[in-house]
Formats: structure tokens, sequence, C-alpha cells
């Protein structure tokens, strides 16, 4: 099993999704009716897909995952090509602070951060912070999610096995987790010889649960993990 997509809900997926594409150099992989999909390869690292699938509403707040972007000596012409693709900023409270805060076509909250040492081998996104109510808790169960190891100088901090790519990191929520599902998610793939049941199991052991929406059929399943977050598991393929 291993993480394959961030996931956006999106009133316009085509437009969210072709901004998000040009910001980050990806490649596009499909634009249907079922949404936008684009592919960002790290070199030596994992590949990530970010789909944009439609709602028929704007997500509502807050902003349980986001994305920070790799700015460093650059952050300035980072903010500058967000805003020439129609990025805004934003004042969610942050105060001074050494990153910039934007919003993306549809107000899904990003930074562009200032340089650190951890980002070096990152990629365009830095990192993937998501919220969580415990998470040195939580660190443990998107490890055994994802195969990431935490990091050795911040056990909340995980990285792909190669050493390349976003940071996972999980940090204190500043509330707990309302109802409304989460503008944005991750998906796991399940690898060839995974059993789905198996897998089940262990996220139920861990904390997580599964939930049975009414939205027809699907091919995957979905869950949430100890602090609420939804998270999707995808057949193998």
């Amino acid at each position: 099993m291993y993480l394959e997509n961030i996931v956006f809900d999106a009133v316009d997926p085509r437009r969210v999704g072709r901004f998000w594409q040009e910001l980050l150099g990806c490649v596009q992989l499909s634009d249907s009716a079922e949404g936008f999909e684009t592919r960002l390869a790290i070199d030596g690292g994992p590949a990530l897909d970010l789909c944009f699938q439609p709602v028929p509403e704007a997500p509502r707040d807050p902003v349980r995952l986001h994305l920070d972007l790799r700015g460093g000596p650059g952050r300035d012409a980072v903010v500058a090509a967000a805003l020439e693709l129609g990025a805004v900023r934003l004042d969610i409270g942050q105060g001074e602070v050494p990153w910039v805060v934007l919003g993306d076509p549809e107000a899904n909250a990003f930074c562009v951060m200032e340089d650190r040492a951890a980002y070096s081998d990152t990629g365009p996104i830095a990192a993937l912070p998501l919220d969580s109510a415990d998470p040195d808790a939580d660190a443990v169960f998107w490890s055994w999610l994802t195969g990431w190891a935490a990091l050795p100088a911040d056990a909340r901090t995980l990285r792909h096995p190669s050493g390349r790519g976003p940071l996972l990191v999980l940090c204190p929520e500043p509330a707990a987790k309302a109802g409304a599902k989460n503008r944005m998610h991750l998906d796991l793939r399940l690898e060839t010889g995974d059993d789905a049941d198996e897998v089940a199991a262990g996220i139920l052991a861990r904390g997580g649960r599964e939930m049975h929406p009414d939205w027809g059929e699907l091919p995957w399943r979905i869950y949430q993990d100890p602090s609420g977050n939804e998270f999707c598991v995808l057949p193998a393929g």
C-alpha cells in the first residue's frame, strides 16, 4: 500500500487543476466530467497525482490538510507566479511569519515557505500538513498506512523511504474535526497481494474507522483516521 493521490474537492476542477499543474510543473493525466488529474513526479522519489473532483458547492472551512510549497531563496518568485496564475493573498490569522499564505482559485489555503534544510529534496511541494488531535499517535498511524518513516529529529514528520518528496507533517489541530468532510484528502493504493479486508482490520485496530456514505457503488473504500480526517484506499491496479 502506498500514498498515491492528493484529492481536492472543486466546483471547477479544470480551473483549479490547471492552476496547480502550471504552478508545480505537473503532467496532465486526464480531464473529464469525473474530474481533472495531473501528476507530480519527484526525481528519485514518489509520484503523486493531484486529483480535482467535482462538488456542487464550494467546500467549507476549516482546512485540515493543505500544501506547503518550497520557496526558499526563490520564495518571492513562487509567490509572484502563483498570483499571476490566479492565486490571492489570504489572512488566516498567521501574523508575522516567514512564509506567505495564499489561496488558490477556490480559496484553498496554501503556504510558500521560507528556506529550511528539511526541504532540500522535496520537490515543489515541501510538505503536507495535516491537522491531528494527537500528532504523535497519528504519525504512527500514517507511517503504518504509507510506509513513510518518521524523521530522526521529529517523530511527527514522515518522509518517503527514498528520502525525497514532500513531508507529511502531523500538526496539532486548532479545533476538533467538525461534521463537514475535509475539502482535501489523501488516497492510498493497494499493491498486488494486499488484502483489502486485512488492511481494513489494521485501520480499525489502530483507531481509524470505515465510513459508508450513500454515494452508490464505489471501487474504493472510505475511512477516517483517528482524528476524523478522511482518506480512501483504492484497489490494486
